[in-house]
Protein backbone atom coordinates (compact mmCIF):
# COMPACT_ATOMS: atom_id res chain seq x y z
CA UNK A 1 0.00 0.00 0.00
CA UNK A 2 1.73 3.03 -1.07
CA UNK A 3 1.45 6.71 1.20
CA UNK A 4 -0.59 9.94 0.48
CA UNK A 5 1.28 11.52 -2.49
CA UNK A 6 3.06 14.49 -1.84
CA UNK A 7 0.87 18.04 -2.24
CA UNK A 8 4.48 19.61 -2.71
CA UNK A 9 7.26 19.77 -4.89
CA UNK A 10 10.55 18.91 -3.91
CA UNK A 11 12.77 20.68 -5.67
CA UNK A 12 10.82 23.70 -4.80
CA UNK A 13 11.08 23.52 -0.92
CA UNK A 14 14.87 22.65 -1.42
CA UNK A 15 15.69 25.81 -3.71
CA UNK A 16 13.58 27.84 -0.89
CA UNK A 17 15.21 26.14 2.22
CA UNK A 18 19.12 26.35 0.16
CA UNK A 19 17.92 30.44 -0.12
CA UNK A 20 17.47 30.52 3.32
CA UNK A 21 20.33 28.39 4.51
CA UNK A 22 22.67 30.48 2.21
CA UNK A 23 21.65 33.68 4.12
CA UNK A 24 21.71 32.17 7.59
CA UNK A 25 23.90 29.18 7.29
CA UNK A 26 23.01 25.82 9.00
CA UNK A 27 23.24 27.15 13.02
CA UNK A 28 21.78 30.47 11.66
CA UNK A 29 18.42 28.67 10.30
CA UNK A 30 15.67 27.93 12.64
CA UNK A 31 13.11 25.39 11.99
CA UNK A 32 10.20 28.14 11.68
CA UNK A 33 12.28 29.97 9.11
CA UNK A 34 12.48 26.76 7.29
CA UNK A 35 8.89 26.61 7.83
CA UNK A 36 8.40 30.19 6.33
CA UNK A 37 10.37 30.23 3.36
CA UNK A 38 9.07 26.78 2.05
CA UNK A 39 5.19 27.35 2.92
CA UNK A 40 5.09 23.81 4.74
CA UNK A 41 4.73 22.74 7.99
CA UNK A 42 7.13 21.14 10.19
CA UNK A 43 5.48 18.15 10.50
CA UNK A 44 5.23 17.78 6.18
CA UNK A 45 8.92 19.26 6.27
CA UNK A 46 10.03 16.22 8.89
CA UNK A 47 8.13 13.73 6.96
CA UNK A 48 9.48 14.70 3.49
CA UNK A 49 13.09 14.93 5.03
CA UNK A 50 13.61 13.87 8.03
CA UNK A 51 15.75 16.34 9.79
CA UNK A 52 16.87 19.69 9.58
CA UNK A 53 20.01 18.80 9.12
CA UNK A 54 18.93 16.15 5.76
CA UNK A 55 17.18 19.04 4.33
CA UNK A 56 20.59 20.95 4.49
CA UNK A 57 22.43 18.51 2.89
CA UNK A 58 20.02 18.39 -0.36
CA UNK A 59 20.32 22.50 -0.25
CA UNK A 60 23.83 22.40 -0.21
CA UNK A 61 24.09 19.41 -3.07
CA UNK A 62 21.33 21.53 -4.93
CA UNK A 63 23.56 24.75 -4.67
CA UNK A 64 26.67 22.98 -5.13
CA UNK A 65 25.03 21.32 -8.83
CA UNK A 66 23.91 24.90 -9.58
CA UNK A 67 27.15 26.52 -9.27
CA UNK A 68 29.35 24.16 -10.89
CA UNK A 69 27.24 24.84 -13.57
CA UNK A 70 27.56 28.29 -14.05
CA UNK A 71 31.41 27.69 -13.11
CA UNK A 72 31.92 25.39 -16.17
CA UNK A 73 29.57 27.65 -18.59
CA UNK A 74 32.56 30.11 -17.63
CA UNK A 75 35.46 28.15 -17.94
CA UNK A 76 34.38 26.71 -21.16
CA UNK A 77 33.12 29.39 -23.04
CA UNK A 78 35.55 30.95 -26.17
CA UNK A 79 38.58 33.00 -25.40
CA UNK A 80 41.70 32.86 -24.13
CA UNK A 81 42.43 30.58 -21.19
CA UNK A 82 43.31 33.31 -18.75
CA UNK A 83 40.39 35.52 -19.81
CA UNK A 84 37.83 32.65 -18.33
CA UNK A 85 40.07 32.51 -15.44
CA UNK A 86 39.64 36.21 -14.85
CA UNK A 87 35.46 35.91 -15.53
CA UNK A 88 35.29 33.20 -13.00
CA UNK A 89 36.95 35.55 -10.34
CA UNK A 90 35.32 38.13 -11.32
CA UNK A 91 31.89 36.57 -11.44
CA UNK A 92 32.80 35.29 -7.42
CA UNK A 93 34.01 38.67 -6.82
CA UNK A 94 30.72 40.38 -8.10
CA UNK A 95 28.88 37.87 -6.02
CA UNK A 96 30.36 38.40 -2.79
CA UNK A 97 30.11 42.08 -3.15
CA UNK A 98 26.70 41.62 -4.23
CA UNK A 99 24.72 44.67 -2.05
CA UNK A 100 21.32 42.98 -1.80
CA UNK A 101 22.55 39.56 -1.42
CA UNK A 102 25.81 39.92 0.56
CA UNK A 103 26.05 36.61 1.17
CA UNK A 104 28.94 35.09 -0.60
CA UNK A 105 30.04 31.20 -1.58
CA UNK A 106 27.30 28.88 0.63
CA UNK A 107 29.87 26.13 -0.41
CA UNK A 108 32.65 27.95 1.42
CA UNK A 109 30.65 28.28 4.18
CA UNK A 110 29.08 25.17 4.35
CA UNK A 111 32.70 23.75 4.79
CA UNK A 112 33.63 26.41 7.38
CA UNK A 113 30.68 25.54 9.32
CA UNK A 114 30.14 22.28 9.28
CA UNK A 115 32.91 20.63 7.61
CA UNK A 116 34.76 19.66 10.26
CA UNK A 117 32.04 17.63 12.48
CA UNK A 118 29.58 16.60 9.45
CA UNK A 119 30.95 13.79 7.39
CA UNK A 120 27.96 14.40 5.12
CA UNK A 121 29.10 18.06 4.25
CA UNK A 122 32.84 16.88 4.27
CA UNK A 123 31.77 14.54 1.32
CA UNK A 124 29.26 16.70 -0.54
CA UNK A 125 32.18 18.91 -0.45
CA UNK A 126 34.90 16.74 -1.69
CA UNK A 127 32.86 15.53 -4.12
CA UNK A 128 31.97 19.21 -5.28
CA UNK A 129 35.51 20.05 -5.25
CA UNK A 130 37.20 17.30 -7.39
CA UNK A 131 34.33 17.99 -10.37
CA UNK A 132 35.69 21.55 -10.66
CA UNK A 133 39.19 20.35 -10.25
CA UNK A 134 39.23 18.65 -12.99
CA UNK A 135 37.20 21.15 -15.15
CA UNK A 136 40.34 23.42 -14.26
CA UNK A 137 42.93 20.83 -14.70
CA UNK A 138 41.44 20.23 -18.52
CA UNK A 139 41.30 24.22 -19.06
CA UNK A 140 44.99 25.03 -17.65
CA UNK A 141 46.35 21.94 -19.53
CA UNK A 142 45.04 23.50 -22.82
CA UNK A 143 46.44 26.72 -21.80
CA UNK A 144 49.78 24.97 -21.24
CA UNK A 145 49.45 23.33 -25.01
CA UNK A 146 48.79 26.34 -26.84
CA UNK A 147 51.58 27.88 -25.47
CA UNK A 148 49.61 30.89 -22.78
CA UNK A 149 50.12 29.60 -19.75
CA UNK A 150 53.88 28.43 -18.29
CA UNK A 151 54.42 24.17 -18.20
CA UNK A 152 56.63 24.62 -15.52
CA UNK A 153 54.28 23.19 -13.19
CA UNK A 154 51.74 20.29 -13.81
CA UNK A 155 48.24 21.08 -14.56
CA UNK A 156 47.08 20.04 -11.64
CA UNK A 157 49.23 21.37 -9.52
CA UNK A 158 48.64 24.85 -11.01
CA UNK A 159 44.56 24.05 -10.95
CA UNK A 160 44.96 23.42 -7.55
CA UNK A 161 46.81 26.45 -6.79
CA UNK A 162 44.65 28.33 -8.71
CA UNK A 163 41.94 26.69 -6.48
CA UNK A 164 43.04 27.90 -3.33
CA UNK A 165 43.81 31.39 -4.42
CA UNK A 166 40.49 31.18 -5.90
CA UNK A 167 38.81 30.54 -2.47
CA UNK A 168 40.70 32.72 -0.39
CA UNK A 169 39.93 35.03 -2.59
CA UNK A 170 36.28 34.79 -2.28
CA UNK A 171 36.77 34.25 1.74
CA UNK A 172 38.57 38.13 1.61
CA UNK A 173 35.29 39.18 -0.18
CA UNK A 174 32.90 38.26 2.93
CA UNK A 175 34.81 40.75 4.99
CA UNK A 176 37.06 42.84 2.16
CA UNK A 177 34.31 44.88 1.02
CA UNK A 178 36.72 46.67 -1.62
CA UNK A 179 36.53 45.92 -5.30
CA UNK A 180 39.74 47.42 -5.89
CA UNK A 181 41.76 45.47 -3.75
CA UNK A 182 39.84 42.29 -4.56
CA UNK A 183 40.49 42.50 -8.65
CA UNK A 184 44.32 43.59 -7.74
CA UNK A 185 44.10 40.20 -5.96
CA UNK A 186 42.64 38.77 -9.09
CA UNK A 187 45.39 40.21 -11.35
CA UNK A 188 48.31 38.68 -9.29
CA UNK A 189 46.48 35.22 -9.34
CA UNK A 190 46.18 35.41 -12.91
CA UNK A 191 49.97 36.72 -13.22
CA UNK A 192 51.40 33.98 -11.96
CA UNK A 193 49.85 31.11 -14.12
Amino acid sequence: MSGRPREFDDAAVIDAAMDVFWTNGYEGTSAQALVECTGLGRGSLYNAFGSKLNLYHEALERYQTLGLQQQVDILNGNGPVKDRLRTLMQWGIDDDLDPEKQRGCMSLFAAFERGAKDERVRQISQAYFIRFEQVLVHLIAVGQHNGELSTERSPVIVARTFLASYYGLRALGRTVCDRAFLEGIMEGILAQL
